[in-house]
């Protein structure tokens, strides 16, 4: 599979100022200033959307939470498979991280990794490995781009069980919950998201942590963590 990374090599190179860590010029939405009586982690943004504020720091990030944070997977199981592994890549890949830099590089992973595509990954060897770790603007971690291949080749091996990838993580969706009423009702993991990770670490999966699978339980909607008072979901991203 050498052959085929080289030959996204001239595409990367027309990302690599443009996305460069520091250098990206991302449009922030505008924040009303003063009280307006909401709640603990909302924000009131200029378009009259009322957003956490984690998603208002930034256009990449208000983008992000009005289109697709917190949307389930699509119905057709082949396009929920490589959805859903490329939101478990991206989670693990911005470990120690920022989630803005993350979105900031997902064309660049896009375009180094065969557009998460688990069944080329799961071909690609160490020389692939080692190619991607010197493609423009790709963040040099040998360890989580090793994980994305690795994870690849589990993700082909699940579709041995009933429901494959999708249906395993799936399962360990929790019962309906009240919204929180502020940032602070909020968890970082919870039993399902533990035994989620423990059930994907068997299976071979790596950068697989609780917190890690809760952000994507939340993510791909199989928790819903938007806070009372946000605004309503704009539009189905699928």
């Amino acid at each position: 599979m050498y052959g085929r990374v080289i030959n996204i090599s001239s595409q990367l190179d027309r990302f690599e100022d443009v996305f460069d860590e520091g250098s990206y010029d991302d449009a922030m939405p505008g924040v009303y200033e003063g009280p307006v009586g909401l709640a603990e982690g909302l924000v009131l943004c200029s378009d009259g959307r009322v957003r956490p504020s984690w998603a208002a720091a930034s256009g990449l990030l208000c983008d992000y939470y009005d289109t697709e944070w917190g949307r389930p997977l699509p119905d057709d199981p082949i396009l929920a498979e490589k959805d859903l592994f490329e939101r478990l890549s991206l989670e693990g890949l911005q470990a120690g991280l920022s989630w803005s830099l993350i979105l900031q590089k997902r064309e660049i992973f896009r375009l180094a990794l065969a557009d998460f595509d688990p069944e080329v990954l799961s071909l690609w060897d160490e020389r692939d490995l080692e190619f991607v770790l010197e493609c423009p603007g790709i963040i040099r971690n040998p360890s989580k781009i090793g994980a994305v291949l690795s994870n690849a080749r589990a993700t082909i091996a699940l579709r041995d069980e009933p429901g494959g990838l999708v249906g395993l993580v799936r399962s360990f969706t929790p019962e309906a919950q009240p919204l929180p009423l502020s940032s602070a009702d909020i968890p970082t993991w919870t039993e399902e998201s533990k035994q989620l990770a423990k059930a994907l670490r068997k299976r071979g999966f790596k950068y697989v942590g609780p917190k890690t699978m809760y952000a994507l339980m939340q993510a791909i909607g199989l928790v819903d963590d938007r806070i009372l008072g946000a605004s309503p979901l704009i539009e189905p991203m699928y």
